[in-house]
């Protein structure tokens, strides 16, 4: 029988041989936003250089599911690009379509990612986390992320889950 500590030493293992630096795709869903006024998507272009990744494009593309699906069907085609990670159309109002456009390319769902994020969402705003549709995933064998629009919840989320486990999801996802 293995005892606990054999149990958790596996993540460990696991992370210790994972990739540290991943190319990034930033993509910022938005009717609105400017390269000058798109704050969430500047934030996790800043986190994910300071933590060592490489930000290989990124884009500001209306909340429009084709728009959406043309630059991560675009990304894909790019080896650079290991990962995505969206901001924005993750609501519930009528223009929110971002969870649908992504939930169709997606070959595998990490429903975990968006279960921990309201979690840890709901922490900072209460019951509104729940009106939060972020999303995690397997896209074309890259990891990909879809948060909201709010810098408060890019820097959760990166802070709390992406960062601290983007690399193991990659070294998994290459499996």
């Amino acid at each position: 029988m293995s005892s606990p500590e054999g149990a958790d030493r596996v993540p460990l293992e696991h992370k210790a041989t994972a990739p540290r630096a991943i190319g990034c795709f930033v993509l910022t869903i938005s009717d609105s936003k400017t390269p000058e006024t798109d704050t969430s998507g500047a934030l996790i272009r800043e986190h994910l250089v300071a933590a060592g990744h490489t930000v290989v494009g990124h884009a500001i593309v209306r909340d429009e599911p084709t728009q959406v699906t043309a630059v991560i069907r675009t990304g894909c085609a790019d080896p650079a690009v290991e990962a995505f990670i969206l901001t924005g159309g993750t609501g519930v109002t009528s223009r929110d379509s971002t969870f649908e456009a992504v939930e169709a390319l997606l070959d595998k769902r990490l429903t975990g990612f968006g279960e921990l994020f309201r979690m840890l969402s709901y922490q900072e705003v209460g019951a509104a986390a729940m009106l939060s549709r972020a999303q995690g995933g397997v896209v074309r064998g890259r990891a990909l992320f879809s948060l909201p629009g709010s810098p408060n919840a890019c820097r959760l989320a990166l802070e709390k889950l992406i960062l601290p486990e983007l690399g193991h999801v990659l070294r998994e996802v290459r499996r």
